[in-house]
């Protein structure tokens, strides 16, 4: 296959970053491809800048092309002057590494993590020289496959791809490469090929199921083959330590968002916020062993030469033994007390003085708090059981250890808000800039504050969202009460792009035509201000005879047929709706690492039980050898809270 480089270096000289589009990092890998290999692209739906970071793509990349029967290349959402280039000079999508044309691969895989790039996945698509819908698609175009935690609720996406993969995907890459290898004819049949792929665990085809409305109600998802599972169950690694990845992380040539050396240290989370998402699809918790993540950052910083690290999850501090984890990468002789370390989730429950004076030491990364609600009784109905007196500790500790800035991250728009409630982030925002004061002349709390969106397998899929214009007025209250008040800097995120959020976050089937209308009317880069309109989504919905009032404000009913319903991330459903009216009782539970089993369904239902890593990196610092980096280098304990299955009951 010929490489497009020869029309496509001709465009860079006419466009922004042109580094964008050239490859050639540290890391990269420059594939082999033919005979007895199943290519695969890897795509971001967003640029560059935003798409080389994640971690999930890059984990996926080093796995496929370390196996024998497949390789794998990336691409990235070109910015729109070199979209306008490439069109207007015939230049299809291509590969980073070898300048190959998407449609040459076997299979084009997305990584969806936002709603709102949904109408770049259908812009890629076309760019890559493909019919955009995948039942005109035959035999001589690549299987379209996505993933990311988007793909719990597929269907606005499901007439414009072929397969979706639920859960993690380090095994389910393998299996379908191995299918796809093994295709009769080279897969010509399509129709036979998808309805194989259907019988891969944690693969959700949605040509094999049809959706049935009754009076703009969906009624059901079910397949239409007695072979097809009438429910799709998520892929779990039950053990992280047997996947150390990445191994090479990419270091970019240009500046990109989270540019440090990224380790995952577990994957997971058992606090039961009740707003999100990650942490209910990803249960349950699986820590990587403390001495491959020593090991993994030892070798990381060695290849790549960043001065800072980041320990990545959906609550880092929640790591066991994370103190001696950040003591041992600060303290170590051979980083010269060079590096320093950044923990981007942290509970402020589980921040203290003493992992605050080991970050400092190096440099002060960037601190940010999410107490997510701004009084106690709306931190109980959303879970997130965090006192005003944990936030006023881990804040002072921060500013008592020479911190000068702050971060908070509030929701607003959540269930059974009140205006008091409202208020109350600006009062906890208020009082820790008082705290700072006491150790520092100038300090400055940043309170940004964001709309909730309710998304599907959380016990919030049920709530209807606050209008747009309910939330300006919440954002309104915000701005009076923080008038004033010197050292505080008040964000908000725009209600309108919360607002278009909201009409694909729980779409059902015929939200596809929503979004290609918004595609076909040039709406590319919604999660962009400059290129964002409301007036897109709103004109596509009257088009497709859907209301706002439908698809975003309106309060579910319990026994209403979901659009995601046929699809498991290994919840029970009416776990799901027992914690919502929990939620609207005001009763929080605690983490169930720690308690009683909630029989919530994610240890139980998929044979994995919670991973607990050893407390502590191993002593002097050793690199360990390439078998410690295998795996780990200790044994894992595993936890499996409370008393057997079903005899937990809830606090």
């Amino acid at each position: 296959m010929t490489a497009l480089w020869p029309q496509v270096e001709p465009l860079l000289a006419r466009v922004t970053k042109p580094a964008r589009y050239i490859g050639g990092e540290l890391g990269a890998r420059r594939p082999a491809h033919g005979p007895g290999r199943v290519s695969w692209l890897l795509l971001y739906p967003d640029t560059y800048e935003i798409g080389l970071p994640n971690q999930g793509l890059q984990i996926l990349y080093e796995i496929l092309n370390e196996r024998p029967d497949a390789c794998a290349e990336r691409a990235y959402a070109p910015w729109t002057d070199m979209e306008a280039e490439m069109r207007g000079a015939g230049v299809p999508l291509f590969s980073l590494e070898t300048g190959r044309p998407a449609a040459a691969f076997d299979v084009l895989a997305f990584n969806l993590s936002a709603e709102l790039t949904y109408t770049n996945v259908l812009n890629l698509v076309d760019l890559a020289g493909l019919p955009v819908r995948a039942a005109e698609r035959g035999p001589e175009h690549p299987l379209v496959v996505a993933g990311g935690h988007c793909a719990f609720n597929p269907e606005p996406l499901a007439d414009f791809v072929d397969a979706f993969v639920l859960g993690d995907g380090e095994e389910v890459v393998g299996e379908i490469t191995a299918l796809l290898a093994a295709a009769p004819d080279g897969g010509a049949d399509r129709p036979a090929l998808l309805r194989a792929l259907s019988g891969v665990g944690g693969v959700y085809v949605p040509a094999c199921y049809e959706a049935v409305f009754d009076g703009g109600r969906l009624r059901s998802v079910a397949p239409r083959h007695p072979d097809v599972p009438a429910r799709v169950e998520k892929r779990v690694i039950s053990d992280l330590g047997q996947w150390p990845y990445p191994k090479e992380q990419l270091v970019p040539l240009v500046e990109v968002v989270h540019d440090r050396l990224n380790v995952e240290v577990f994957r997971g989370c058992t606090r039961g916020c009740r707003f999100c998402q990650a942490g209910m699809i990803t249960r349950p918790v699986r820590e990587r062993p403390a001495a491959q993540v020593d090991a993994m950052v030892r070798r990381g910083l060695e290849r790549t030469g960043y001065d800072e690290v980041a320990l990545t999850s959906l609550s880092s501090a929640d790591f066991s033994g994370i103190e001696a984890t950040v003591g041992g990468i600060i303290n170590d002789p051979e980083c010269s007390g060079q590096v320093s370390v950044s923990l981007p989730s942290l509970r402020v429950d589980a921040f203290t003085v003493g992992m605050a004076a080991e970050i400092q030491k190096v440099r002060r990364t960037g601190l940010t708090f999410a107490p997510e609600g701004g009084t106690w009784r709306m931190r109980q109905v959303i879970n997130k059981l965090i006192r005003e007196e944990d936030l006023y500790a881990a804040v002072d500790a921060a500013f008592a250890q020479g911190w000068r800035r702050v971060k908070l991250y509030f929701l607003i728009g959540l269930p059974t808000e009140t205006d008091e409630d409202v208020r109350g982030i600006v009062a906890l925002a208020r009082n820790c800039v008082e705290l700072g004061r006491r150790h520092q002349r100038n300090v400055t709390v940043v309170a940004s504050v964001g709309g909730f969106v309710p998304k599907p397998q959380t016990p919030f899929q049920w709530f209807g969202q606050n209008t747009a214009e309910e939330l300006r007025r919440k954002i309104g209250i915000l701005r009076d009460e923080a008038r004033g008040v010197r050292g505080l800097n008040l964000r908000w995120h725009d209600p309108a792009a919360t607002t278009a959020e909201g009409i694909v976050s729980r779409g059902d089937r015929r939200m596809g035509a929503v979004v290609e209308h918004v595609w076909r009317a040039g709406g590319t880069f919604q999660e962009w201000s400059e290129h964002f309109d409301l007036g897109l989504w709103t004109e596509a919905l009257a088009a497709s005879g859907i209301t706002l009032e439908d698809t975003v404000f309106r309060h579910r009913e319990a026994d209403e047929v979901l659009p995601w319903d046929h699809l498991s991330a290994g919840l029970h459903r009416d776990f799901l709706w027992q914690d919502f009216q929990d939620a609207l009782a005001e009763h929080g539970l605690e983490d169930c690492r720690w308690t009683p089993c909630y029989d919530c369904g994610a240890c139980t239902g998929l044979g994995v039980e919670h991973v607990v890593a050893s407390a502590a990196p191993p002593a002097g610092g050793s690199q360990g050898t390439g078998q410690d980096l295998a795996d780990g280098g200790a044994v894992p304990v595993r936890l499996l809270p409370g008393p057997p299955v079903g005899a937990g009951a809830k606090p």
